[in-house]
C-alpha cells in the first residue's frame, strides 16, 4: 500500500506555508514486520533531507487510519523512531522531525549507501565483475554525472 502525506509547515509569523509530500509504502507480504517498514522509510525520508528538522509527521490514527493498519502498530514505529532520535514528541502538538537532525541525517544517508553498496557488490559477485572493475565504473558514472550538471 503506498500512501501521501501532506504536511504543512509554516514560515516564521508569516501566512504562507510549505506543503510536502511524502510517500511510505507498505507490503504486508514482504516479510518485514510492517512498523519496521514505517520505521526504515521514515529514517530514509529524514536520511534523504525529503522531512527536514522541525518538520510535524502524522498523527498516530491519522497514519494508521491510511496505511489500513492498527495503530499500535504506528505508536510502536514512532517510539522506535524517538528512542533512535528521528522524531520528538512535543506533548498536545505532535510528533516533529528531531532538530538535531544533521548528524543523524549524515549517518543514515551513510546507512543507506553501505546497503546500496552491499547489494551492487553482491550483484556484481554474481556477475563475476571484481570489485577493481566496479569502483573504475563508479568513477566513470561520477565523471558523467559531474560534467552533466555543469
Amino acid at each position: 500500500m503506498l500512501i501521501h502525506w501532506n504536511n504543512f509547515r509554516e514560515r516564521s509569523n508569516a501566512s504562507l506555508s510549505k506543503s510536502v509530500t511524502v510517500q511510505i509504502h507498505i507490503s504486508p507480504n514482504d516479510g518485514v514486520p510492517i512498523y519496521l517498514q514505517i520505521v526504515n522509510q521514515v529514517r530514509y525520508l529524514v536520511g534523504s533531507g525529503r522531512l527536514s528538522p522541525g518538520e510535524e509527521i502524522p498523527a498516530i490514527r491519522v497514519l494508521a487510519q491510511q496505511l489500513l493498519v492498527n495503530p499500535n502498530t504506528v505508536a510502536r514505529a514512532y517510539l522506535e523512531l524517538e528512542r533512535a532520535g528521528v522524531v520528538t514528541k512535543r506533548h498536545g502538538s505532535g510528533t516533529y522531525v528531531s532538530e538535531a537532525g544533521s548528524p543523524l541525517a549524515r549517518r543514515e544517508r551513510l546507512k543507506i549507501l553501505t546497503q546500496r553498496a552491499d547489494a551492487l557488490l553482491a550483484e556484481a559477485r554474481h556477475l563475476d565483475v571484481e570489485p577493481d572493475e566496479v569502483i573504475k565504473l563508479l568513477r566513470e558514472r561520477h565523471e558523467i554525472l559531474t560534467k552533466s550538471q555543469k
